[in-house]
């Protein structure tokens, strides 16, 4: 049930209007929770036991972390949990891709192999409620968090609906205490709320789907046909896209949660406005670039040690956060792209400060953005053919063959993109529509709502997120 969906709409005014009307805070609770297993199982109904059994396995086994003095068992119970939650996902996510590259091995080896086919279909959001858990259960461990004694409570952490499937990743210490109380939604609340909803469904359906997608599709589907000007708009309508759907999809969310009193953290704060890869991470995909820091880069050494040290620990870091997007060599490379400039730039950071001295913080943001959008390439690429037949089309003569609107939309979106978060990169994210008068919010959301209503209908696009 996608956001960017009649039939979304209508289950959000019935759950809503539910909501509101409950009278105990149990009960609004238990809405929320009957709601959400109901979104996550219009996908696919059987999955949604999958999500049951992996929320009270973990609730019970952190319960017991909890409870016990010794550090051994307390330990055991810790190993027994993270290893219930990561087996649904080796399995669903990455049995095919292990056994893909072990017959490739055995090929080189001069075996031939043919396994039965291994087909198995992804649970939608398994990587996001697998990481909600596992912060969880460390938390709990470390003693950063209580477990809650309700398995209300921790179901619905687990099922939220607006961040269930692609985020944010909210941490358990965060999302728990709002439950300790009953929520009390203000109509500025909803309001907001609302707004953050229609401004993210706007970066979807009209900037996303509609302005960026068509370009980025004509581009990978025949690259050994582009243009120069058609790779380049192509390679920037991605970054137009990608940004545009993942971070609609979480402004939707945390819109969703506000209407029903929930406070989600930001996931993206101008991310194309970023002066190097540090602060790249450090803007997109906040909810995981942080997950992978405290419970990743942090507990292999972080900053510290010998520079071999550092740099290992970065590269298991960003290759493992490749590998978190998808069972491909291809996320695996573009993992290990940031990984190398991360260490570049903590080996340089001297130099670059002496760059930094002849060239403005624009400039230094337009450098980092260009990078950043040619490491989109391997990302969006069926296979290391199809990126490199697109690198190939970025020098290749010719004329576009995109129509001039279409050509003139994208990239004059694209470039408007990129000239907003540089711009906002040291501002609050949304500052900026609060600073302007109430009229023309007024307006800007009118304008969007036409927007998304004029590209309405027809088979509407899933968010790309869904797929991690």
């Amino acid at each position: 049930m996608p956001f960017n969906t009649l039939s979304f709409l209508l289950f959000l005014i019935v759950v809503f209007s539910a909501h509101r009307i409950a009278r105990s805070w149990r009960a609004k609770k238990l809405i929320l929770l009957a709601a959400s297993l109901l979104f996550y199982a219009a996908w696919n109904p059987p999955f949604i036991l999958l999500l049951l059994a992996i929320t009270v396995v973990t609730w019970w086994l952190v319960r017991l972390v909890q409870l016990q003095e010794s550090e051994a068992i307390r330990k055991r119970y810790l190993v027994a949990s993270v290893f219930v939650l990561l087996i649904p996902l080796a399995y669903f996510k990455y049995a095919a891709f292990v056994l893909e590259q072990f017959v490739a091995a055995l090929a080189v080896a001069g075996v031939q192999f043919k396994p039965a086919p291994f087909d198995v279909m992804l649970p939608i959001g398994i990587s996001f409620y697998t990481f909600h858990a596992l912060s969880y259960t460390i938390d709990v461990y470390r003693r950063q968090t209580l477990a809650p004694a309700s398995l209300l409570d921790f179901a619905l952490y687990m099922s939220f609906f607006p961040q269930l499937v692609a985020g944010p990743i909210v941490r358990a210490s965060h999302f728990l205490p709002q439950l300790d109380t009953p929520r009390t939604v203000t109509g500025q609340q909803v309001g907001w709320g609302l707004a953050l909803f229609v401004l993210g469904l706007f970066q979807k359906t009209v900037l996303a789907d509609t302005i960026f997608a068509p370009v980025v599709d004509q581009l990978y589907n025949s690259p050994q046909s582009a243009s120069a000007w058609d790779a380049w708009a192509g390679v920037l309508a991605f970054s137009g896209q990608i940004f545009c759907d993942f971070a609609g999809y979480s402004t939707c969310a945390i819109g969703l949660a506000l209407c029903f009193g929930f406070i989600f953290p930001l996931n993206f704060r101008s991310p194309y406005g970023a002066i190097g890869f540090s602060d790249f991470w450090r803007r997109w995909h906040i909810s995981l670039s942080s997950w992978l820091r405290d419970y990743l880069y942090i507990p292999l050494g972080g900053g510290r040690g010998t520079t071999l040290r550092v740099g290992r620990n970065l590269m298991v870091t960003m290759l493992l956060g490749g590998l978190w997007h998808g069972a491909s060599l291809m996320f695996l490379f573009w993992g290990g792209l940031h990984g190398t400039y991360l260490l570049l730039e903590r080996l340089g950071r001297r130099h670059l400060r002496l760059i930094g001295r002849y060239f403005s913080s624009a400039g230094m943001a337009v450098a980092t953005f260009l990078v950043a959008t040619l490491t989109w390439i391997p990302f969006r690429a069926s296979d290391a053919g199809n990126a490199l037949a697109v690198l190939s089309a970025l020098a290749r003569p010719g004329f576009p063959d995109l129509p001039p609107g279409t050509l003139f939309a994208s990239s004059g979106c694209s470039l408007a993109l990129v000239i907003l978060h540089i711009w906002g990169r040291d501002r609050t994210s949304g500052g900026w529509f609060l600073a302007i008068p109430r009229p023309a919010q007024t307006m800007l959301l009118g304008i969007c709502l036409i927007g998304i209503f004029l590209v309405s209908g027809g088979e509407p696009r899933a968010f790309i997120y869904f797929q991690f």
